[in-house]
């Protein structure tokens, strides 16, 4: 891509999220309000696990670290899809991991979602059986999340992959990238 394809896509991104925010999507426009429509109260966000902060913003950019499928204090599954967890349980762990993404978002954004511009990606992580290749079907309902959330501001480049093993034996683990309004 050349440099004058990425300033144009980025014009265009730009454009979309000025008709978000304007108004043209009622869903980006009051993220608190499309959660309380959902039946979702975000949880407290869970103390880290390791070395890390659970978030970070530079400039205009929020990244989240890795959020696992825990609910509760607790994992909603563990093992390894799908001998040990099946299709049905890992996207509900990945639901579960997004909600847990918009519960740090909001933290790092002292409580106020509405300046969440644009999820630019998501990275969802699947520990699997080594001949399972339906990644992108576990992840997609993280991704489905941030499009009830934020409207089309919450459509975003994403990667699935599969891993042998994920922290404390969850089976999927999910990290963002968020652009947040100036």
């Amino acid at each position: 891509m050349t440099l004058h394809d990425r300033r144009h896509t980025l014009a265009l991104m730009a454009a979309g999220l000025a008709a978000s925010a304007g108004g043209a999507s009622a869903q980006a426009a009051d993220p608190a309000a499309r959660l309380r429509a959902l039946g979702i109260e975000l949880p407290k966000v869970a103390a880290p696990i390791g070395s890390y902060a659970p978030y970070v913003i530079d400039g205009r950019l929020l990244f989240i670290s890795g959020q696992l499928p825990s609910k509760d204090g607790k994992l909603l599954a563990t093992g390894r899809v799908p001998s040990e967890v099946n299709l049905a349980t890992a996207q509900a762990c990945a639901r579960q991991s997004a909600i847990n993404i918009l519960a740090a978002a909001q933290a790092a954004l002292g409580g106020d979602l509405g300046r969440i511009a644009a999820c630019l990606k998501l990275t969802g992580f699947v520990a699997c059986d080594p001949t399972f290749t339906e990644h992108p079907q576990v992840i997609n309902p993280a991704s489905d999340l941030m499009r009830e959330v934020f409207g089309d501001a919450g459509r975003h480049a994403r990667a699935a992959v599969g891993v042998a093993s994920l922290p404390l034996g969850a089976p999927v683990e999910i990290e963002a990238i968020f652009a947040i309004k100036g």
